[in-house]
């Protein structure tokens, strides 16, 4: 379980859909969108309505993850975490639930599966080596 302090500099306190991550991406792309600037996005792709996207909207504010800043009539929603925080997050829970904690289990994991191509390895190689300098 996370701290409040935790949770605000982590994300958000509950852990969000693959839903609600579909609209974090967009809000990630351009803050300050409304429901139907949202919906644009991801409605025709998803076959979601706008009332879809308007409650995936509202628990990612419920969940401290976006705000709603009121706009006339209207609500420009923009995300509280970036989306670096998010993908460190739930990187780093894979590794923890799925190879004990461990990266290079899940690194070995991908070479054995042959999940990696040649360029990937290339990749993982320099950034070594760039950690290691």
């Amino acid at each position: 379980m996370t701290t409040s302090d935790e949770a605000s500099q982590t994300g958000p306190g509950e852990r969000i859909t693959e839903a609600e991550h579909a609209v974090m991406e967009v809000l990630w792309d351009r803050p300050r969108q409304t429901a139907a600037e949202v919906c644009e996005d991801v409605c025709a792709t998803r076959g979601w309505s706008l009332a879809t996207v308007k409650t995936l909207l509202s628990r990612l504010v419920q969940k401290g993850a976006a705000a709603a800043e009121p706009d006339g009539r209207r609500f420009l929603y923009s995300p509280l975490i970036a989306r670096e925080d998010y993908v460190g997050g739930e990187s780093r829970r894979l590794v923890d639930r799925l190879f004990g904690g461990s990266a290079a289990s899940l690194v070995a994991h991908l070479a054995e599966t042959e999940a990696l191509t040649a360029d990937d390895l290339a990749e993982i190689e320099a950034l070594l080596k760039e950690l290691k300098s």
